[in-house]
C-alpha cells in the first residue's frame, strides 16, 4: 500500500505546528514506521532546529532544490533526504541550505510560472516516490494564504492536520483554508480522493478557568464540526473526538525547541506526550477506528504502537484446563516446526494485566465451550489489534459445535481435533495459515477429504460401483481445480457414500482400477498445494 501524505497547517503562527509534527513523527518512527519529513515553510523554516541534534550535518540542500532540480532536467528528490539518528527510520527534507544565499533562491521562485512550466508534473513524480518510499510523508506547511500553502495543503496531501488555538482569528482562518485547499483540490488534474481534514485544538489551558474552557470547547466543536463528517465513526460525537485531538499547554515545552516524546515513554493523561501519543495513533491509522478510540483511548494507543514492531512470540495458544494433555501436544508439534509458541492457560490473570501482548496471534483451543477467561483473552486481544496482520485461529475439540459458540469465535475460520486429525495435523495445518498459505479449494475442517480420498484408493469395490467413484472423482478433479468449495463438499460427501463398506469382501469386489488410482492421486497432489501469496504481504515465521 502507498504512502500517506499528511500536510500540517495553521492559519496563524505560534499554534505549535511544527512541534507537533515533530513529535508525531519521532512517535510514528519509533513504532517502525518509513517516515518522511519535509519543512515547506520556506520563509521561515523551522522543523530543522528540532531535528538537528540527531543530524550528522548541516543540510546540503532541500525543498528549494527541487525547483532548481526540475530547471535543470534533474529527478533526484533522494539527493536531499537525511536521516536522523536513533528513532528508527525518519528522514528529513530541510527548506534549503543553511547559508546566506538561501534567502534569495526562496525570493526569486516564480511559483506561478513554474506550474505553467510543468512543475506541477514533476512534483507529482516526487510525491509518487515519496508515498512508494515511505509509510507516511509530513508536509510542513507555511502559515497564512500563499502559493507555497496551496502547494502544501491542496496538490501534496491525502489528509490535511489542521491546527489552531482558542480564538476566532485561528479557527476561522483555519477553516477558511481548509475551505479552499479543497475546492482548489477539485481543479488538479490529478486523481485525487477527497481531502480530509483532522482538526487539532493545540495550546489549550484547562487547568485555569475551567468554566471558560468548556465553553470554548464547545465553541470548537460548533465551529470545527463539518470537519468530521466524512471520516468520524458515525457512532462518536465530534465532542468526543475534539477532546481526543487537544493538545494542551504546558508551559515548560514552551522554552526552546524540544520533542518530549523522547523524555517521557510513558507519559501520564496530564502530560502533552499523552495527547501526541493519541494523535499520533489516529495519523497511523489514517484516521480509522475512531469507534475504538472513543471506546478506550489506551488500548487504540498500545495496538498502534505495536503494530509494527517485532512479537516475542508467534502464537499464544489459549488452552482450557479441560484439555491440557492434547493441548500440550499440539504446543509440541507447533514448536518441532519451528513456531515461536507460548503457553496460556485458563484463569492466567497475569496476561490480562499486561499493557501489551507479546504474540502476533492467538490460538484458541476450544473444548465444548468458550472459557469466560477465554473470552476476556480474545476481547483484550481484539483490542490490541488494529490495522495489523494478527489473528484468532480456533482449534475445536471433537463434539465441540461450532453453531454453539459465541460469533466472535463461532463465525471464524476453525481447525478440528478429532479422531483422524490429531496434534500433528492440527499443527501442520496451523502453520499453513500462520504463513499464508492457502488451500486450492476450502473445505470444511470437518471433511477431511484427503483421508476420504486414501480410504477410495485402498476399496475394494464391485466394478458398477467403481464406475460411480470414476465419476466422482473425476467430477472432483474438476471441483478442485475450479476451487469450488460448495460443490467439492456435495461430491466428498457422495464419495463417502460409494466407498462406505457394505458386504463381506466377495469375489466380484476388486481394488481400484489403475485409472481411478490415478485420479485419486492426481487429487491428492492438488489439495497438498498451497498458494503462495506475494513476497510483499506475506508474513512468515522466524
Amino acid at each position: 500500500m502507498p504512502g500517506s501524505i499528511f500536510t500540517f497547517y495553521s492559519y496563524k503562527g505560534g499554534v505549535g505546528r511544527s512541534f507537533t509534527l515533530a513529535n508525531v513523527a519521532v512517535l510514528l518512527a519509533r513504532w517502525g514506521h518509513r517516515v518522511l519529513c519535509l519543512d515547506w515553510d520556506l520563509e521561515a523554516p523551522g522543523l530543522g532546529v528540532y531535528f538537528r541534534p540527531r543530524l550528522s550535518a548541516p543540510p546540503s540542500g532541500g525543498v528549494v532544490d527541487l525547483v532548481d532540480d526540475f530547471r535543470h532536467g534533474r529527478f533526484a528528490p533522494e539527493a536531499h533526504v537525511q536521516r536522523l539518528t536513533d528513532v528508527g527510520v525518519l528522514d528529513f527534507i530541510a527548506a534549503g541550505r543553511e547559508e546566506a544565499g538561501y534567502v534569495t533562491q526562496v525570493q526569486e521562485i516564480d511559483w506561478d510560472g513554474l506550474y505553467d512550466d510543468g512543475f506541477g508534473e514533476y512534483l507529482e513524480k516526487c510525491r509518487e516516490h515519496w508515498a512508494a518510499r515511505y509509510d507516511f510523508v509530513l508536509v510542513d506547511s507555511r502559515t497564512g494564504i500563499s502559493d507555497i500553502g496551496g502547494i502544501c495543503t491542496a496538490h501534496l496531501p491525502d489528509h490535511l492536520v489542521l491546527l489552531f488555538t482558542a480564538n476566532r482569528q485561528s479557527i476561522l482562518g483555519a477553516m477558511e483554508a481548509a475551505r479552499r485547499a479543497d475546492a482548489a483540490r477539485n481543479l488538479l488534474p490529478f486523481d485525487r480522493s477527497r481531502l480530509t481534514v483532522l482538526p487539532v485544538l493545540s495550546r489549550f489551558d484547562n487547568r485555569e478557568e475551567y468554566d471558560r474552557s468548556e465553553t470554548w470547547r464547545r465553541i470548537v466543536v460548533e465551529e470545527t464540526a463539518e470537519l468530521y463528517r466524512t471520516w468520524l465513526d458515525q457512532t462518536v460525537e465530534p465532542a468526543t473526538m475534539a477532546r481526543h485531538l487537544t493538545l494542551p499547554y504546558v508551559s515548560y515545552w514552551s522554552f526552546g525547541e524540544q520533542l518530549p516524546v523522547l523524555s517521557e515513554q510513558t507519559p501520564s493523561a496530564d502530560q502533552i506526550g499523552f495527547a501526541l501519543e493519541t494523535v499520533a495513533a489516529v495519523v497511523a491509522c489514517r484516521l480509522d477506528r475512531t469507534d475504538l478510540l472513543a471506546e478506550n483511548r489506551d488500548a487504540y494507543v498500545a495496538a498502534v504502537r505495536s503494530s509494527r514492531r517485532e512479537f516475542k512470540h508467534d502464537l499464544r495458544v489459549s488452552i482450557p484446563r479441560t484439555f491440557v494433555n492434547t493441548a500440550n501436544e499440539l504446543v509440541d508439534e507447533l514448536k518441532k516446526r519451528e513456531v515461536r509458541v507460548v503457553k496460556s492457560l485458563s484463569g492466567d490473570r497475569s496476561l490480562l494485566a499486561r499493557a501489551e501482548d507479546d504474540a502476533r496471534h492467538l490460538c484458541l483451543v476450544v473444548d465444548g465451550k468458550v472459557s469466560r477467561w477465554q473470552a476476556a483473552e480474545v476481547e483484550l486481544f481484539l483490542h490490541r489489534t488494529l490495522g495489523q496482520d494478527r489473528r484468532v485461529i480456533p482449534i475445536l475439540t471433537a463434539g465441540t459445535l461450532a453453531s454453539s459458540l459465541p460469533g466472535y469465535v463461532g463465525n471464524l475460520r476453525y481447525l478440528r481435533l478429532s479422531g483422524s486429525r490429531g496434534p500433528a495435523e492440527v499443527a501442520r495445518d496451523l502453520v499453513t495459515q500462520l504463513r499464508g498459505d492457502t488451500p486450492l479449494v476450502e473445505t470444511d475442517d470437518d471433511l477431511d477429504l484427503v483421508a476420504l480420498l486414501g480410504q477410495a484408493r485402498e476399496s475394494r469395490l464391485r466394478p458398477s460401483r467403481w464406475d460411480l467413484v470414476d465419476e466422482l472423482v473425476t467430477a472432483l478433479q474438476a471441483a478442485v481445480a475450479a476451487g469450488d468449495g460448495g460443490r467439492t463438499r456435495d461430491l466428498a460427501a457422495d464419495l463417502e457414500v460409494a466407498v462406505k463398506p457394505r458386504a463381506p469382501t466377495g469375489a466380484d469386489q476388486h481394488p481400484a482400477p489403475p485409472g481411478v488410482r490415478r485420479s485419486i492421486d492426481w487429487l491428492l497432489r492438488t489439495l497438498d498445494t498451497r498458494a503462495k501469496p506475494t513476497t510483499h504481504h506475506r508474513k512468515d515465521l522466524r
